[in-house]
Order: structure tokens, then C-alpha cells, then sequence
């Protein structure tokens, strides 16, 4: 156990103390208002006004106001299911109440009573106001966890938390690979059976599991400059798009953005993993354009992507645009046809990159940024939804922050998606959950994913990156490491 990992360790047995600590010493008996207040009670996090599934883990907060004591109620209807009285401000939910209240109240509202004693009265606040989806979420959570600058990137590993409890255990962690580079992974509509991981470094190459078999591959042939790296699973799951990128990382001494990521150059490919043979065509792979971020729709017969004027390097990185493009495929005769612009972004200075499309192939939703498409190092990046069916383009305000928003991704049914964001300190991503409403083609107010520590994001170091929502959990942990030593199987064009 490194350094780090001991230290996080005792953190978070200290703070496993202090929780049963403060749940053993909560009164359960009611208290009597002093006075009311008409100012909002603040928590951290923000879980107020928001739309839980069904089957969340406890959404534990700390009221954020100060006082001698405090005393929350939360219920559904006329029936309250957990009191908490305590002198500590962190609200710690019982699992078993909590679950009991989300089967009580799902597809209807809860409410969070809360009063402060302040200067030996008891004062209570605005009642809050949440939903209960009767709408599940998938349970299991997949992301990488790695240090938000530069310096200690050889320390990260893939994670799947389940989503229903608190508990997250690792899917692969670099040092058990040569402290190689997690780069990316990816499933085939949520489901663990056909998923892949990149690896860069000594044991690098793409692992790839479908139909209970495991395999590590090389996606690049002799006459490739680049590999494949960023990809994406037909609906079929037989085939896997790449894009191929050249990428290049630049470190500013000054100014807003200290780190900024670009494409030297990128072009997109297609594994038949049938065959283990690449597919392509001039249409998408050439040194006239770059493109990258490969997305299949539900039918599988449409391949989108985002696509920009190859440079030089003379090229400044700030006038690097991408628009969002789409290419037919024949899956059956494993052709293209002819790419077509839906979003000239750059057009408006902006640029795009992430297109994720809705299970029902109705909407689709990417990231904009000024420039460039490594979003995550862009403070003003901005989720936007393309109606598919209308062709209507919106920046989602209601989802949109200050900071970063970045990568995302649908739920199975796509009822609910997650997403990067900095919004709580411009510093570490941390995943966002939010319900989307098909028919409206809009989302209710984002929440953090509940940690069973209130402050758990105000002392956790490292970033939440390519968050992934999953059916069920991913089982061959084993398989992948073994398989990551094994020697690596070439493709061919």
C-alpha cells in the first residue's frame, strides 16, 4: 500500500467513527419551533429541488448553517421515516430507513424538515422539497479516478461503484499493469458482457471482452502512424469505432488554463471484431480532416463523429474547431457512405466533441467549448442537446454550470444520464446525475453522487473521469489483468 492509499485509508476510518459516533448519539424525539425563518437552509451538497431513481444510495449532507444543534426530519406524505437530532451538522440517512422511504415514495415527492437551535432557540427553516422516480437508474457506476494535473498520472485506476450502496471496488489499477496509462473504456449499451479498456505504456493495447472472451489487440497496422484509442461499440456489438489521434499535451506557465490537450492529428477506423480487420474509408481517414469522438446510433446504420481541418505546427491551438458530422454504415456490407455536417459549430466559434445519442435515438448530447475538444481543461465548456427529430440545437441551461461540464453518458432506458463536472471547485470533476424527460427534451437539476461521508468531495484528491452507467457490474476483474500480460493480437485492413 503506497503512501496515499494509507493515509485515505485512516481518513476514512476516522471518519466510519465519527458517523456511528454521531447516528448512535441522535434523539429521535420531536422538538417545538421557537420562530420560523424565511431563508433557505443551505446543504452541502446541494440536495435540494432535485429528482433522486429509486434505488440511489442515502444522499448523506451537512446543513451548511451555523448552530448549537440541529434536528432534520424526512418523510413522504404525512409519514416521516428518519429523524436525526444531533450537536454535529452532518446528516447521516440509515440505509434501511432511507429504502424503506425511497419504496414508499417513489414517483411521488419527500420532504426535509429541518430546524437550527441558534442562541438557544429553535429555528425552522423553509421545508425542502424532493422527487422520487419510480424510474431506476443503472446500478453500477464505472470511471476513472486519477489526479487532476500532469504530474502523477501513473497512479490512477478504473472503478465501479454500485450505486445503490457506497461501495466501490476496482476494475484495474495501473500498477497492476507496469504503471501503464488507463486511457479509456467503453460498453456496448450499458452492459458489462462487451465492454473494452485502452492501455498505453510497456503492457499497452486495447482489451477487449465479448461473448465471454478476453483479448488484448494492437489496433493499428504497419502503415498506421496511431493507434486506436477512443471508441465506441455498434449496437451489435460486433463492431468497435476508433478514432486514431496523435495527441499532444501543452503546459502554460500563466493563465486560466494551465494544461491544454489537442489532436496533432485523428482519423477514424472501424474493428470488425469478427475478424479482427480494420475497416475504413477516404471518407473518414485521410490528411485533408481530423476526426474523432466516434458515436453509433441505436440502429447502428449511422456513425457520427466531430471533425476539423487538419493543422500544422504552426496552427494556433485556439482556432482548432470541430463540427458535428455523420457518416452512413452498412452494417451488413461493412460500408460508408458519405459524411455529413448536422452541427457547424465552428461556424458560431464553438466547437464540439462527446456526441452521446439517446436509447431511442431521439436526441443527441455533446459538449461545446470555444475551442479545440478536450473539453474537460475548458472552463466554459456547456452541455448541449441536439433534437434529432426537429433538428433543434439548445445549450441545457438547467444542467450547465459556471465550470466545467464535460463527458457523458445515458442511462440504459435514458431516463437519466451522468456527466463531469467542476461546478464545486473549478479544480476536481466529480460525477453529476440528472433525470431526463423524453418527451420534453429536458432535465431536472443535476445532483453529486451521494458519498457516505457529507464532506467526502472536500478532501478527496482526485478527479472522476469517463463516467459510465452499467446494468450490472463488470465480474472478470481477473480476466482483464491476465489478459493485459498476454501477448497482443495484430489486426489487418
Amino acid at each position: 500500500m503506497n503512501k496515499m492509499s494509507l493515509i485515505q485509508s485512516i481518513h476514512y476510518l476516522l471518519i466510519a467513527i465519527l458517523l456511528q459516533s454521531m447516528m448512535c448519539s441522535c434523539s429521535h424525539s420531536a422538538i417545538t419551533p421557537n420562530a420560523q425563518s424565511n431563508k433557505p437552509v443551505a446543504l452541502f451538497p446541494d440536495y435540494t429541488g432535485v429528482t433522486f431513481p429509486c434505488n440511489i444510495a442515502p444522499p448523506n449532507f451537512r446543513i451548511t448553517e451555523e448552530g448549537e444543534a440541529y434536528y432534520t426530519e424526512i418523510g413522504s406524505g404525512n409519514r416521516t421515516f428518519i429523524t436525526v437530532r444531533s450537536q454535529a451538522s452532518s446528516v447521516i440517512l440509515p440505509p434501511d430507513k432511507w429504502e424503506k422511504l425511497l419504496k414508499q415514495a417513489a414517483g411521488s415527492s419527500i420532504y426535509i424538515r429541518i430546524c437550527i437551535l441558534q442562541n438557544g432557540k429553535w429555528i425552522q427553516f423553509p421545508e425542502i422539497t424532493n422527487i422520487i422516480s419510480s424510474s431506476p437508474i443503472d446500478p453500477y457506476l464505472m470511471y476513472r479516478l486519477i489526479y487532476p494535473g500532469y504530474e502523477l498520472w501513473n497512479e490512477m485506476g478504473i472503478y465501479q461503484r454500485d450505486l445503490t450502496t457506497y461501495k466501490e471496488t476496482p476494475l484495474i489499477e495501473n500498477q497492476s499493469v507496469e504503471k501503464g496509462c488507463l486511457n479509456c473504456h467503453t460498453f456496448c449499451q450499458n452492459n458489462p458482457e462487451t465492454m473494452m479498456i485502452h492501455i498505453r505504456g510497456a503492457v499497452g493495447g486495447t482489451l477487449i471482452h465479448r461473448q465471454g472472451q478476453t483479448s488484448r489487440l494492437d489496433i493499428k497496422t504497419p502503415d498506421m502512424k496511431n493507434g486506436g484509442t477512443y471508441a465506441a461499440w455498434h449496437p451489435t456489438g460486433r463492431y468497435l469505432a476508433f478514432s486514431v489521434n496523435e495527441i499532444q499535451q501543452f503546459i502554460h506557465s500563466t493563465g486560466p488554463k494551465a494544461v491544454e490537450v489537442s489532436d496533432l492529428e485523428s482519423d477514424i477506423i472501424v474493428l470488425d471484431t469478427e475478424t479482427n480487420r480494420l475497416l475504413t474509408s477516404p471518407a473518414i481517414y485521410g490528411e485533408e480532416w481530423m476526426e474523432t469522438f466516434p458515436s453509433w446510433n441505436p440502429d447502428g446504420n449511422m456513425l457520427y463523429f466531430c471533425r476539423s481541418k487538419a493543422v500544422d505546427p504552426q496552427t494556433p491551438l485556439d482556432s482548432i474547431r470541430y463540427d458535428l458530422y455523420r457518416i452512413a454504415f452498412d452494417p451488413e456490407k461493412a460500408t460508408f457512405g458519405t459524411p455529413e455536417c448536422i452541427y457547424p459549430a465552428s461556424e458560431k466559434g464553438k466547437s464540439v466533441s462527446f456526441p452521446r445519442i439517446s436509447p431511442d435515438g431521439k436526441y443527441l448530447m455533446f459538449t461545446c467549448s470555444n475551442y479545440g475538444n478536450f473539453s474537460i481543461w475548458h472552463p466554459e465548456s456547456e452541455l448541449y442537446l441536439l433534437n434529432l427529430e426537429s433538428n433543434e440545437i439548445r445549450n441545457m441551461k438547467e444542467v450547465n454550470s459556471a465550470d466545467v461540464e464535460s463527458f457523458h453518458t445515458w442511462s440504459s432506458t435514458g431516463e437519466w444520464f451522468v456527466f463531469s463536472s467542476k461546478r464545486m471547485d473549478g479544480l476536481w470533476a466529480h460525477p453529476y446525475i440528472a433525470k431526463f424527460d423524453s418527451q420534453m427534451g429536458t432535465a431536472g437539476k443535476p445532483f453529486v453522487l451521494p458519498q457516505q461521508d457529507p464532506d467526502f468531495y472536500l478532501t478527496f484528491t482526485r478527479t472522476f473521469n469517463l463516467p459510465e452507467l452499467l446494468t450490472a457490474p463488470v465480474k472478470n476483474r481477473d480476466e482483464l489483468i491476465t489478459a493485459s500480460r498476454n501477448n497482443k493480437r495484430t489486426v489487418s485492413k
